[in-house]
């Protein structure tokens, strides 16, 4: 198992240097660990070069499957710390910036008074990236959207609405409410969230064709573009309650409105590790309070 977790590390940092020096081992140990491991796998797993280190086509087929193995190696710690009865841990969930931003760091900072021991591993991406980390045991479990994503359990938490993003000299921003169609149809930048958006669903539900002029991954880039007048937006409330005051932009409802649901999803809840379960546990007590 080292030699698998020596791999995840110079696959994750670009260098048998820096892999080396974060593990505590020597470099020409590390390089022999590498060496072992493609000897017995027959397979070349790394490309070596001056500017650093990658995978062969050969590693990244293969690497998948280290992924799960490592996966596994630490899920069968875990439960025997379970079985011990220990307060340590590691929490690996996927998370969308607005609960990373709104949700999280609250229920985070609370648990860590209780279980000061325990480690949180957070990675962010789209609702398309979670289901697939959720599915190949890379977190423990993932926030989504329940009517974006399949083959995972998903428990709701939340349901929350979207507001209109304006510039703020832009006409539309003297209306109370905004016709979703009327938004449509200026110049519009499309929050991507993978092969699904709430948005793109709404717009079809109304046979509304938007004008998209750009597609963005990122909320805040999405905020720095329509304050410069690139287009207008239609961004979750949770997304604008942290980030609004940031931007010289102008926020309006929609009408019709559009709404979105955040669950928690997970690949089977009764394999989740005490330590997820019990901060999931802490998260719902939560929900009256959190945005």
């Amino acid at each position: 198992m080292k030699r698998y977790l020596a791999l995840q590390k110079i696959v994750e940092t670009g260098s048998f240097a820096k892999a080396a020096e974060i593990m505590g081992y020597s470099q020409p140990a590390l390089t022999s660990m590498i060496t072992s491991l493609e000897d017995e796998l027959s397979i070349k797993l790394l490309n070596r070069k001056r500017t650093g280190s990658s995978l062969t086509d050969e590693g990244k087929e293969l690497y998948p499957y280290i992924e799960r193995t490592i996966f596994q190696y630490h899920a069968t710690i875990e439960k025997a710390k379970d079985i011990n009865n220990l307060k340590t841990g590691i929490i690996r969930m996927a998370t969308v910036t607005s609960v990373s931003v709104n949700w999280l760091p609250e229920v985070i900072q609370e648990f860590h008074e209780q279980y000061p021991d325990v480690e949180f591993i957070m990675h962010q991406g789209d609702y398309n990236m979670i289901e697939e980390w959720i599915k190949i045991g890379a977190v423990d479990f993932g926030f989504v959207s329940p009517e974006f994503v399949k083959g995972i359990e998903i428990e709701p938490l939340k349901t929350g609405g979207f507001s209109a993003i304006l510039p703020k000299d832009h006409p539309l921003a003297e209306l109370d409410v905004v016709p979703l169609k009327e938004l449509a149809s200026n110049p519009f930048i499309m929050l991507e969230m993978g092969h699904h958006s709430e948005c793109e669903a709404a717009f079809r539900e109304h046979d509304i064709r938007p004008n998209v002029r750009y597609t963005i991954h990122d909320d805040y880039a999405i905020m720095a573009m329509v304050e410069r007048g690139m287009g207008v937006s239609l961004l979750a409330n949770l997304v604008i309650g942290k980030i609004a005051g940031s931007f010289d932009v102008v926020t309006k409802p929609v009408d019709p409105p559009v709404y979105r649901t955040l669950g928690i999803g997970y690949k089977d809840k009764l394999d989740l590790p005490m330590a997820s379960k019990k901060f999931i546990k802490a998260l719902k007590s939560h929900l009256d309070e959190l945005p």
